[in-house]
């Protein structure tokens, strides 16, 4: 991995990224790929929305179908037919999600298939060793996230769990890319702490000290701190972290939210929000949220947003989405989230060039000004 500093506006910063399948210019969104491809859509629809890199769900894709039949069929890039990068997170996220299904020790975490109820113990090298099979451009290692708000004596056991994760992954990486093995991917740690700045730069200082990463990202945030308390952090963790590296803000989140990492000095971002809002009615507009079941769009024959070129927005109406929502069509699905996909990839393109022109300051009111006149 090579990163490359294309620009600086403040503290926001336009990089590019230097990967196997392609180059990834920052800031960056990835759509969420969970189970090899993001729901309702193909890699042509990713294609062309521009997508340069999504994220693959390493849990999931073990229980089903399985990383070693996706590493006979070409690993995710033969298996789903997407040139492009993926990234794929260590099942960190899933103990938290799947907590009734979970149990964590010392040494990994003790899974109970949500699919059919077998047992699975999840260990940093484990993780890895998925993650070879599913032959992704980024490996996530494991890592021990927990709720906000928490104790502060379950946070430091966090930390401690996750630096402890992440020195045994790193020599693991090194040893198995000496074989020969998963050495075109990249490997990325991932600081805890929660909303405490003792325990954030306590976890970062000693995951950053591991110099073979090529990468670091953010966790444990987007979990039940307020907004300020998540900005707060980023702002000071970020401080903490090196320059020549990609930063990454995991599972954030609203547009209002990614606006504010990049302008905190965040280049990558995940989130399901917009095709899971999608799906559910909500579809986001350079002037706020619209809400396609309303009925006033009945006979509406403007596009979801006049400003807005994606596919949906060039070819059909808000009395036609609004039909499709009501009747529960599946195409609903597709159109709905190629244009909040279209909206977020946007997004941060929009916000890379202002950092490239030296105007992100401008852009960030402009957004706002923007947003805060909603549809509904």
């Amino acid at each position: 991995m090579n990163l490359k500093i294309d620009a600086t506006s403040g503290n926001a910063r336009a990089c590019t990224i230097s990967l196997t399948h392609g180059d990834v210019k920052t800031p960056v969104f990835m759509p969420v790929g969970t189970q090899g491809i993001v729901k309702a859509l193909d890699y042509q629809d990713m294609l062309n929305l521009g997508a340069k890199i999504i994220l693959g769900n390493t849990y999931h894709l073990y229980l089903r179908p399985t990383s070693p039949l996706i590493k006979k069929m070409g690993g995710l890039h033969g298996f789903s037919n997407f040139p492009n990068n993926f990234l794929t997170d260590s099942g960190g996220f899933q103990a938290f999600s799947l907590s009734k299904n979970t149990k964590q020790d010392e040494n990994g975490i003790l899974f109970k298939s949500h699919i059919d109820g077998s047992k699975h113990y999840f260990t940093p090298k484990l993780v890895l060793d998925i993650q070879y099979d599913l032959n992704s451009d980024i490996m996530m290692v494991l890592d021990d996230l927990v709720a906000l708000p928490n104790s502060n004596e379950r946070i430091k056991l966090s930390i401690n769990r996750t630096t402890k994760w992440a020195k045994e992954a790193i020599g693991y990486h090194i040893e198995q890319k000496a074989k020969g093995i998963g050495t075109n991917q990249n490997v990325f740690a991932i600081i805890q702490g929660g909303t405490n700045k003792e325990f954030r730069k306590l976890s970062a200082t000693e995951l950053c000290a591991l110099e073979d990463y090529d990468g670091f990202a953010i966790g444990g945030l987007s979990v039940g701190e307020l907004n300020e308390q998540m900005y707060d952090t980023v702002e000071y963790t970020v401080q903490f972290m090196p320059e020549n590296k990609p930063r990454y803000l995991m599972g954030v989140g609203t547009p209002e939210d990614i606006i504010e990492a990049v302008d905190r000095g965040v280049d990558m971002f995940d989130c399901v929000m917009p095709t899971r809002n999608a799906r559910n009615g909500y579809l986001f507009t350079s002037f706020g949220t619209l809400r396609i079941k309303n009925a006033k769009y009945k006979l509406d024959k403007d596009p979801i947003d006049p400003k807005c070129d994606c596919y949906t927005c060039k070819n059909y109406s808000r009395g036609y989405l609004n039909h499709l929502f009501k009747a529960k069509e599946l195409t609903y699905f597709r159109l709905a989230s190629i244009h909040n996909l279209h909206y977020y990839l946007n997004l941060v393109k929009n916000a890379r060039n202002a950092i490239i022109n030296g105007k992100f300051k401008e852009f960030k009111r402009e957004f706002y000004t923007k947003r805060q006149s909603c549809l509904n």
